[in-house]
């Protein structure tokens, strides 16, 4: 089973996630082959950290649950809340499998969150920028809850039009970067 896991941080919590660094980075190594993608968000400025990423490949939900919440950086506190959805990687591959690499051009995280119609995700969209992509689903798989992209692009509007906005309540756009040890 396929989740999206999205930690929020706090805004107080840079020099506490940069104390941790290396035990985030230990701990997602116990995952290395589960993950499907992973990454810091940033805040406008491009080099303060907003949140965490992570694309895994586990065996029910209470995996999930406890991958989350067991993080170094949830335990301590680094995060304000954290976004859990069963997901479907509808590109059938990991970010280490995109064709652009990890290099060259921005990269986005798109959120489109609370579908304001049950008409279940959309296709992908065409085009060579599509890192990953998927459904956000229910815990059982049963319902669409939204969509998580991630996506080389431009700027930041040309990553939010990846999600067609009206089939969102709100679709979020986060500058993102491919994760792991620097």
């Amino acid at each position: 089973m396929e989740f999206f896991c999205y930690h929020r941080d706090r805004s107080d919590s840079l020099p506490l996630r940069g104390k941790l660094g290396e035990e985030h980075w230990s701990y997602m190594d116990l995952f290395a082959e589960q993950l499907i993608a992973r990454g810091p968000t940033f805040a406008a400025d491009g080099e303060t950290p907003t949140g965490s990423v992570h694309i895994v490949d586990l065996p029910d939900p209470a995996a999930a649950r406890a991958f989350a919440f067991d993080e170094p950086n949830y335990q301590a506190g680094v995060y304000r809340d954290v976004l859990l959805r069963r997901w479907r990687n509808m590109l059938g591959r990991t970010m280490w499998d995109f064709p652009g690499g990890s290099g060259g051009g921005d990269r986005y995280l798109v959120l489109g969150l609370g579908p304001e119609r049950t008409d279940g995700p959309a296709e992908p969209p065409a085009g060579e920028d599509l890192i990953a992509y998927g459904p956000l689903l229910s815990d059982d798989a049963a319902a669409w809850l939204g969509t998580a992209a991630l996506v080389r692009a431009p700027d930041a509007e040309t990553a939010r039009a990846v999600l067609a906005p009206h089939r969102y309540a709100d679709v979020e756009v986060h500058a993102w970067e491919f994760g792991g040890r620097r």
